[in-house]
């Protein structure tokens, strides 16, 4: 509950409107006919068995209301619920570990980037998905993990462009290189970004 209601004045303050706050899983479901949320906020573990109820909602969610923004909050990093949230639909999609929300600036860049139909997965998250299966994408270069690192975070180009200091034109370059040597063709239908990291967390 505390969280919640900490969730609700945070979103307040950076000029979003909360349209519901429910303290479990099948409440929020039960309410989706009366509230269209352009993002919802679930905790990966809800009541009552506070196991995995906040993804099966985000995933029965975005059945219902396709394009509807996901963010998962957790308080461990859970590669499973990761993978499964990625691998869900289209429209935004995130995963912040609960500490993250402290600062005010991170949670509405999070929250912006979901509504705009961005991928926003946290730092830790990523680092650990990596140390955890070790390192499948040998054929890539140091530059190119980073890369790839960055774009499982869901940053841009230029976002990429920016943290890594190099040009866009060169963040550009190692993308199709990403995308050739995971064999990702343009099908003008699938998100290569998104297959780019669900090739490297499947294996």
């Amino acid at each position: 509950m505390l969280l919640r209601e900490g969730l609700v004045r945070l979103f307040d303050e950076a000029g979003f409107e909360t349209v519901g706050a429910y303290g479990d899983a099948e409440a929020l479901l039960d309410d989706l006919e009366s509230v269209e949320p352009d993002v919802a906020v679930l905790d990966v573990r809800m009541p009552p068995t506070f196991r995995d109820e906040g993804v099966r909602a985000a995933i029965e969610l975005r059945r219902r209301r396709p394009g509807t923004g996901v963010l998962l909050l957790s308080q461990y990093v859970e590669g499973t619920y990761a993978h499964e949230l990625l691998s869900s639909a289209d429209g935004g999609m995130g995963y912040l570990l609960k500490d993250r929300v402290a600062s005010l600036d991170d949670l509405q860049d999070a929250v912006l980037r979901i509504r705009d139909g961005g991928t926003v997965l946290d730092p830790q998250v990523v680092r650990e998905l990596l140390a955890r299966r070790g390192d499948p994408l040998a054929s890539l270069t140091p530059r190119e993990r980073e890369v790839l690192e960055l774009m499982a975070e869901g940053r841009t180009n230029a976002g990429i462009a920016s943290q890594l200091f190099i040009g866009v034109g060169a963040v550009e370059k190692n993308v199709t290189s990403i995308f050739q040597k995971l064999a990702l063709e343009d099908s003008g239908t699938d998100h290569r970004r998104v297959l780019a990291v669900l090739a490297w967390l499947r294996r």
